[in-house]
């Protein structure tokens, strides 16, 4: 949410908008590639604590130190100094980020045996992904105002620690198995394998678009803030002031929040795959909406932004609700083509095609940015929802063609989790 407005905006501009969008974009296309690699390797590691709580145990402090060291760019150095410690601190932070939440994601549908369960997990972990977010989104700008950037970062990065750990010795019991063959195929093999799979190369696509569209969203909310309320706006509440930075994405995510509770019961009383569907509908329908927000006359410039910031909100929560059910699925249709139980490639592929998709979602914000940002020249803000809702429509599109059912009956008891 901050790191474009830390190192771009305009009375404070460390790197040129361009210069930080091209180098951000070039860090995560180079190490993008080592998703599927890494995927591979969990697939096939031995150790008695199973194959994946080694990769988290060990990569999870690097993932939250480069976090917080985004944030620490050397002090009065020039253009291509700050542009080359962002490009090593954004290698190192993707690297341990993968290495961490690659094998981390790779547990759920080895713990999740059932479409009944996966739902219903995945939305607890919505729950608790948005009141992380609230902390965060809220927090953030708390302590930005109050205590800087690198305060603000290095919080957020013991924050982000300690939850990622409390995941992992929460189902510690189930993941630490030695009884789940691994699996012994060959790199060239597992990639064919994986990409001869035609539900998931209709999948991925539209994963990454509703991931872009979301992002551009996030990205663009600093920037309409100081656009259509002036920098510094705040709400003042209880004789304190609260920065509408920090407001509108909690608007956001309390709308999200709101709308997963129905979206879940879709999935259970119908299909995941027609409940994300609708949720990629809904975005197409409303994210043009905050092209307006803001620049209506007759209304509360204020009432706008929350109004047109809890719409786009909503359908969010299809892409924090479905794409890990939907990849479980995937893989246990992928033990039953292969006999063989590939979860880490599979969300290892997953994050290697969103990875470089996404790669360019900062360049396509600043390009955007780029035409306008500002009170008297908005045009590049008010571009970001419609571009955001062509977007994610083409995924809806696309997506169409899926087919898959939402249990896969031959593979439900190939990796059931032993009891404890």
């Amino acid at each position: 949410m901050w790191l474009v407005y830390y190192y771009t905006a305009d009375e404070r501009a460390l790197l040129p908008t361009f210069v930080f969008g091209a180098v951000l974009t070039v860090a995560r296309l180079v190490e993008s590639f080592d998703d599927a690699l890494i995927g591979y390797w969990s697939d096939r590691t031995r150790s008695r604590l199973g194959r994946r709580l080694p990769f988290i145990l060990a990569a999870t402090p690097l993932w939250a130190l480069f976090a917080f060291l985004f944030f620490t760019p050397p002090a009065d150095a020039g253009t291509a100094v700050i542009a080359a410690y962002l490009f090593i601190v954004a290698e190192l932070y993707f690297l341990a980020s993968t290495l961490s939440g690659g094998p981390y994601e790779a547990l759920f549908p080895e713990i999740a045996r059932t479409s009944a369960d996966r739902v219903t997990i995945v939305s607890l972990r919505f729950y608790f992904g948005a009141a992380g977010f609230l902390v965060g989104a809220g927090l953030s700008g708390i302590l930005v105002d109050a205590l800087g950037f690198k305060a603000m970062a290095l919080v957020m990065a013991i924050v982000a620690l300690a939850a990622r750990y409390a995941g992992m010795f929460g189902v510690w019991s189930r993941a630490k198995r030695t009884d789940v063959e691994v699996a012994e195929i060959p790199l060239r093999a597992a990639l064919a394998a994986t990409f001869s799979n035609r539900q998931f190369v209709i999948f991925l696509p539209t994963f990454v678009l509703f991931q872009v569209g979301f992002q551009l969203l996030l990205g663009v909310l600093p920037f309409l803030v100081d656009a259509v309320l002036g920098k510094g706006a705040r709400l003042e509440v209880l004789d304190l002031g609260v920065s509408w930075k920090a407001i509108l994405p909690v608007v956001a995510f309390v709308a999200a929040l709101a709308a997963a509770v129905p979206f879940a019961a879709a999935a259970r009383r119908r299909t995941k795959r027609e409940a994300y569907s609708a949720a990629m509908l809904g975005a197409g329908i409303l994210f043009p909406i905050l092209a307006f927000a803001g620049f209506l006359p007759g209304i509360p410039k204020e009432v706008q932004l929350v109004v047109a910031v809890a719409a786009v909100g909503a359908p969010v929560a299809g892409v924090y609700l479905f794409p890990a059910a939907l990849t479980a699925d995937l893989a246990d249709y992928d033990t039953v083509r292969t006999g063989l139980r590939r979860e880490g490639m599979y969300f290892g592929a997953q994050n290697f095609v969103e990875k470089t998709s996404t790669a360019a979602t900062p360049l396509i914000l600043t390009s955007l940015l780029y035409l306008g940002k500002t009170a008297d020249d908005p045009l590049g803000i008010r571009l970001v929802g419609p571009v955001a809702a062509a977007l994610i429509l083409a995924a809806y599109v696309i997506f169409r063609f899926y087919t898959l059912p939402d249990q896969i009956p031959a593979a439900a008891d190939r990796a059931a989790p032993a009891k404890a």
